[in-house]
């Protein structure tokens, strides 16, 4: 980079975004403009989120401030919402509903992905999902709420209705939230009189898939089930929802479950601003070649959910839309990038998988690091020592959390500061509350 110095819009800054980020700042040396485009100022660290939705983490330890993390970039607050790939602008629009527009040399395109919705009647009305920050806050509030007002109901229905949480997906986001779920109610129950002798919070954790965690290895699939059976969570495989009420939910089974809460772990769809893009796509992800180029658009890169990167260990495949990925994929397109500013050589896109771990909540969890499987505490330890390793930052606080939790009971208040209006499912961009709106309860 020695030339003139090229200006690089990063837009995103989620798993893969942050990385392209981090290692361009570390490469250029002063010697690129590097902007980074995100409607918050903080990188996201989701795997974590579902221990800030059940009390054990407090919010802003899993959210990383990219001032300062990120030395050389200059940070933009808002919403990418227009790309012009002819004339190669940016826009977007701030905090503040003001829009703008920058030019570039170099784009990556690391949008992430958005709730993946399904036809079913009702599901957007009166389910919530699980990919951003506000999500999780308005869940662990709804959570205490259902619980402080099952045990106000004098009707034996009502307080069963409100005990009982319906999660929809077995993935990894699906199982976690569910087995942390489960022990977050029975905490916050033994503190309320009228329900500490009652019938326990039941939790159902539903798939069409014929078994928890189905994209991972049979053996991890199995101890989370093991899990999530010996600590009461119902998993109902090859089942899913048929129709959703403010009432509860209609199961494919025809079984209906009373129910005041719904939550959504699908899986992701691509932002939408691939769509908007009209460029060639799979499975709604922008195609790149093995380089992470756009092609037609040299100077173009796209990576994380938002692209269909070529698996060059399984041709014919596309890379899985996971975090492993996205932080890998972000440093190829850094390297990459500098590479066709006249900085070192590019190389295509390579991932050893180096395993998968499931946090399921005290110590237990489901591991397979290089291919080993383990499970109960030792895997509960690898695990927190897993996702440490892997935060960019916050690591004494999020580990000062653990102990504290491990020593003191959960605090099981609600602050009312994400209200259900504000997380729809169809929001498209759940990072950030959505404009107030009606029609949905609280």
């Amino acid at each position: 980079m020695k030339r003139r110095r090229p200006r690089i819009v990063i837009v995103g800054a989620g798993f893969a975004g942050f990385s392209t980020a981090r290692r361009l700042s570390r490469l250029a040396h002063g010697a690129a403009e590097i902007v980074l485009i995100n409607s918050t100022d903080y990188f996201l660290y989701v795997p974590l989120l579902p221990e800030v939705a059940t009390g054990i983490l407090e919010p802003r330890r899993v959210a990383v401030p990219l001032a300062g993390t990120l030395p050389g970039v200059r940070l933009v607050l808002g919403e990418a919402d227009a790309l012009d790939l002819d004339r190669r602008r940016v826009g977007w629009t701030d905090p503040e509903g003001h829009h703008h527009d920058l030019g570039y040399d170099r784009l990556v395109l690391a949008v992430g992905s958005v709730n993946k919705l399904l036809p079913i009647p009702g599901v957007v009305e009166h389910a919530h999902g699980f990919r951003g920050m506000p999500e999780a806050l308005y869940l662990r509030d709804h959570i205490t709420r259902q619980i402080e007002l099952a045990d106000a109901a004098d009707d034996w229905h009502e307080r069963a209705a409100r005990c009982t949480f319906v999660v929809v997906g077995a993935g990894y986001t699906g199982t976690e939230v569910a087995a942390h779920g489960q022990r977050f109610t029975d905490a916050l129950v033994r503190r309320h009189p009228r329900l500490k002798f009652g019938e326990r919070p039941r939790w159902l954790l539903l798939d069409v898939a014929p078994r928890v965690l189905p994209e991972l290895d049979p053996r991890m699939s199995d101890t989370a089930f093991r899990v999530l059976k010996k600590r009461g969570v119902q998993v109902l495989t090859g089942t899913s929802v048929a129709e959703a009420t403010e009432d509860g939910v209609r199961l494919t089974s025809g079984r209906f479950v009373p129910t005041r809460s719904l939550i959504w772990c699908v899986g992701a769809h691509p932002d939408p601003l691939v769509a908007d893009l009209g460029l060639a796509t799979e499975k709604g992800r922008l195609i790149v070649d093995a380089f992470l180029n756009v092609p037609g658009h040299p100077e173009v890169f796209a990576c994380g959910d938002a692209a269909a990167v070529p698996d060059l260990g399984h041709p014919g495949e596309i890379a899985p839309m996971t975090a492993q990925h996205a932080v890998r994929q972000g440093k190829a397109a850094a390297r990459n990038i500098a590479a066709s500013c006249g900085h070192g050589t590019r190389r295509p896109y390579e991932h050893r998988d180096l395993g998968f771990v499931v946090d399921l909540g005290g110590v237990q969890a489901a591991a397979n690091p290089f291919k080993v499987p383990l499970s109960g505490p030792v895997a509960g330890a690898v695990t927190r020592g897993y996702h440490l390793l892997a935060m960019p930052g916050n690591r004494v606080r999020v580990a000062a959390d653990w102990l504290f939790d491990a020593v003191l009971p959960r605090q099981g208040v609600q602050l009312g500061l994400v209200r259900a209006r504000a997380v729809p499912l169809e929001h498209t961009a759940p990072e950030v509350p959505a404009a107030p709106r009606g029609g949905q309860r609280d």
